[in-house]
């Protein structure tokens, strides 16, 4: 047996929930939903509940934390009006904001998240994404029973992703969400072939078009699909939904970092490839490791993660300009509603920076009053920025000068560690 057959087998057998956290998972789930239901009934309201997501699938990672999804798909006469119908019927749940609001309940290790979805009868008449999971599902469902294989390597797609921080379609992460990994590996069958054809893949040259229902004419996607939806590297067309690209979230820098991840476990295959590693263990080799940790005003998940990941962009290009950045590093930690800014810093040389032409007289004279060694150079002054400050003072600078900024972007706390 091949080298990474082995560890496939081992890594499938590592994944797979204990029997016991399964047991537990579908009695909660069970007990869960038909308590939904009663409740839902005794108030008369018109609406199915169903499970959604991995336990549904059978495409369950054994973790510390279990998420279970229960889609409450109500009657479209209720409209917009279904989140404030759910929170009424549900009882001790904590309320999460989104295009849609929804609610998530923690029993021991489990966190179920209920999500009101409208009731359709085709995909085109959703009104929100999550209205189009009751049909996700049944895809994916429909193909897992064709191919009863293709569960463990959802699992496997799904583990490495994550172990490579490139899993979630959230804004900060820009990556794979899970519906996508189904669909990919539905797509090419297993989990080497998936990422042996993500490892060769040239996104420079052409972006990769997956329409596997083929609900476009050959070589007519782009052209069809809205542009904002087909600027990402993959285009994986919805097969529920044509208008949908499942990859739409999915930026060329995680794809960049997934296809390297690719190449290596290939070139050299490991069981730590499915292991997701601390991003601190990355800057454990330089002693002078600069750790900024970061609160914001927005609430935790997607939308302060997003807030977050903006802000380090921001604070990356100021900081740019005063150092050389040997090495940066993001990371958004939901639970506690704090990201951390991981930074290897170095002196930068002398920048060359231009100034007036030398024909513009009073402009020079102030120039050079400014800079004392300033030197001419093509027709203009010029002269030599030191970058002598340290981060510290630095730092400090940046948070009296650039203070509206970051108010603006509703940072409530940046500290350094």
């Amino acid at each position: 047996m091949k080298e990474v057959d082995v560890i496939i087998k081992n890594q499938l057998e590592l994944i797979k929930p204990d029997k016991e956290d399964f047991d537990k998972i579908n009695d909660i789930s069970k007990k869960f939903l038909n308590e939904l239901k009663e409740k839902l009934k005794k108030k008369k309201i018109k609406a199915e509940v169903f499970i959604g997501g991995s336990l549904a699938k059978n495409t369950l990672v054994k973790k510390d934390i279990y998420d279970i999804d229960v889609f409450v798909r109500f009657d479209k006469s209720y409209g917009d009006k279904i989140s404030k119908m759910l929170e009424k019927v549900l009882k001790d749940v904590k309320k999460v904001h989104g295009s849609r609001d929804y609610y998530h309940k923690t029993i021991g290790n489990i966190i179920i998240e209920i999500i009101p979805v409208i009731k359709v009868n085709k995909p085109d008449q959703a009104i929100n994404v999550t209205d189009l999971s009751y049909f996700h599902v049944n895809y994916i469902l429909n193909k897992l029973k064709r191919n009863k294989k293709l569960a463990e390597e959802i699992s496997l797609a799904k583990t490495f992703a994550f172990a490579q921080n490139c899993y979630g379609a959230e804004s900060y992460i820009h990556g794979f969400s899970g519906y996508a990994l189904e669909l990919l590996i539905c797509h090419y069958g297993s989990f080497i072939k998936f990422i042996s054809e993500m490892a060769k893949l040239d996104i420079s040259k052409e972006k990769l078009i997956i329409d596997d229902e083929k609900l476009y004419p050959k070589d007519k996607v782009l052209e069809n699909l809205n542009k904002s939806k087909s600027i990402s590297p993959i285009i994986l067309i919805d097969p529920t939904y044509k208008e949908r690209n499942s990859l739409s979230s999915l930026s060329n820098e995680t794809f960049y970092k997934f296809q390297n991840s690719c190449k290596m476990f290939l070139k050299k295959p490991g069981t730590k490839f499915f292991l997701r590693k601390d991003i601190e263990d990355d800057f454990k080799k330089y002693s002078d490791v600069i750790i900024l940790e970061v609160k914001t005003k927005k609430q935790a998940g997607d939308i302060a993660g997003t807030k977050s990941k903006k802000f380090f962009r921001l604070f990356i290009s100021r900081l740019n300009k005063e150092f050389e950045i040997k090495k940066s590093g993001f990371n958004y930690f939901e639970e506690e509603n704090i990201a951390k800014f991981y930074l290897v810093l170095d002196k930068k040389k002398p920048t060359t920076v231009q100034g007036p032409p030398i024909n513009s007289k009073n402009n020079l004279s102030r120039f050079k009053k400014k800079h004392p060694g300033m030197f001419i150079k093509k027709g203009f002054a010029h002269f030599k920025l030191k970058h002598e400050k340290s981060f510290e003072n630095w730092f400090k600078l940046f948070l009296k000068k650039d203070k509206k900024i970051i108010e603006d972007m509703n940072i409530d706390k940046l500290s350094r560690i």
